[in-house]
């Protein structure tokens, strides 16, 4: 079974069998539109059979048992480069990601609960997080992401953990049928500051939820406490499609415009080298291009580094 196939048959399971396969199509019109995606799935094709399973170990996911020639796997998994989240270990090959994503998920993981829940992912990336859901209870994660690259990750992935209840979608969240929803939780990280209507994606956010429903949130902010946003004329930090930058206490008005209620901190931390770095997995800029080498509290373009909150709400019941 391919993993559109075991997308399509997770869908049908929880939902209409009209939504399955409407959400499926969209899914596979989506990733045959880029031009790379014939050359990955010739490259998926020369993956090595291997004993599938997968486990999180300190945060990294370990998947598939070691492969007795890791260097030819190595350069193979390179066809996916830029791998972005992680850490992961596939086949006996370590990835070192861009992102060390375990120290972003050790800082939320003790404040939910996810035992039994449906959870939906917003910005999935390749799905690293779908993992840690799953090894926090989840019952099952659907991810969305409109980068092919990410879902074609998330299907190397697959093949080395085998058949799990951790699919991802080639899509934006606005652009999901409304009727996938009802979820138990929902997360969006790293999304809300690339959205240009930030309340449409709050939103857009609760009518995913069962009533009561959670919310995971983070995203970048300013420091201070006073009511204020930073709407970058050109580039944040390297990134072009920044679009605003709330204090926390206009996050919390944002939060409260869109209807949640129960909203809390629960982490505030600014992104540091350890956590977001260049490597051989990820050759390109990051923090430290993004970062001015001479006051690292400001990035290039002379706005304050990178400082991220956690919230948490909760859709009324």
């Amino acid at each position: 079974m391919s993993i559109s196939d075991d997308l399509h048959r997770a869908l049908a399971t929880e939902y209409e069998q009209a939504l399955a396969d409407d959400v499926t199509e969209r899914h596979r019109d989506w990733l045959s539109r880029h031009g790379d995606w014939p050359r990955w799935r010739q490259a998926r094709e020369q993956l090595p059979a291997v004993d599938t399973c997968w486990q999180l170990q300190t945060g990294r996911l370990v998947a598939g048992a070691d492969w007795i020639s890791p260097g030819p796997l190595a350069q193979l998994l390179g066809e996916w480069i830029p791998w972005r989240k992680g850490p992961l270990r596939l086949g006996g090959v370590d990835i070192d990601t861009e992102w060390r994503s375990d120290l972003k998920w050790a800082r939320l993981a003790s404040h939910v609960d996810l035992a039994g829940e449906r959870v939906l992912d917003v910005g999935a990336g390749n799905a690293y997080f779908g993992w840690c859901m799953l090894a926090s209870g989840a019952r099952c994660v659907f991810g969305c992401d409109p980068t092919q690259l990410f879902v074609a990750q998330h299907e190397v992935i697959r093949h080395f953990t085998g058949p799990a209840a951790n699919h991802l979608i080639a899509a934006r969240l606005e652009d999901l049928p409304p009727a996938l929803g009802h979820f138990d939780r929902v997360f969006s990280m790293g999304v809300l500051y690339h959205r240009r209507d930030h309340l449409a994606h709050l939103e857009d956010l609760k009518a995913r939820l069962r009533p009561g429903g959670g919310l995971v949130l983070e995203t970048l902010i300013l420091d201070g406490p006073d009511d204020r946003v930073l709407v970058p004329a050109d580039r944040y930090a390297n990134m072009r499609n920044v679009h605003t930058l709330p204090t926390l206490a206009r996050l919390q008005h944002w939060l409260e415009q869109a209807g949640w209620e129960s909203i809390q901190c629960i982490d505030r931390t600014a992104t540091s080298e350890v956590e977001q770095r260049r490597t051989e997995w990820m050759p390109f800029h990051s923090l430290s291009e993004a970062l001015d080498p001479d006051q690292p509290g400001l990035t290039r373009e002379g706005h304050p580094a990178p400082l991220r909150v956690i919230m948490l709400a909760r859709k009324p019941g």
